[in-house]
């Protein structure tokens, strides 16, 4: 199981666009995703602070369930900084990978 470390606020549709396509690239490589912005979002109201952290809060509890973080693109919001940092405090390796999906760096832990 990996985790899809992406944007979720902004653009919003294209970063749900963006979250599928990172999630379909970990499936055709042979991994689960766990890709909690693609869930929690159609029935937690991101416009509503407590649901926007309670979100973030039970996304953290399944990245603690995967073997990997992967992080996609070049910039990242606070809740990936947030998820970084975690899987960082897990010892987890992270994985980094530009917008077309091509790995551009790897933390091993």
């Amino acid at each position: 199981m990996v985790f899809i470390c992406s944007p979720y606020a902004g653009c919003i549709k294209g970063n749900v666009q963006n979250a599928r396509q990172y999630s379909r690239f970990a499936y055709l490589s042979g991994y689960m995703p766990i890709t909690p912005h693609l869930m929690y979002p159609l029935f937690l109201n991101d416009k509503h602070a407590n649901e926007r952290l309670d979100g973030m809060d039970m996304g953290l509890r399944l990245l603690d369930l995967c073997e990997e973080l992967w992080v996609f693109g070049d910039r990242y919001s606070t809740g990936m900084q947030r998820e970084i940092a975690h899987a960082i405090s897990r010892f987890m390796t992270i994985r980094y990978f530009d917008r077309d999906c091509i790995e551009v760096k790897r933390r091993e832990q």
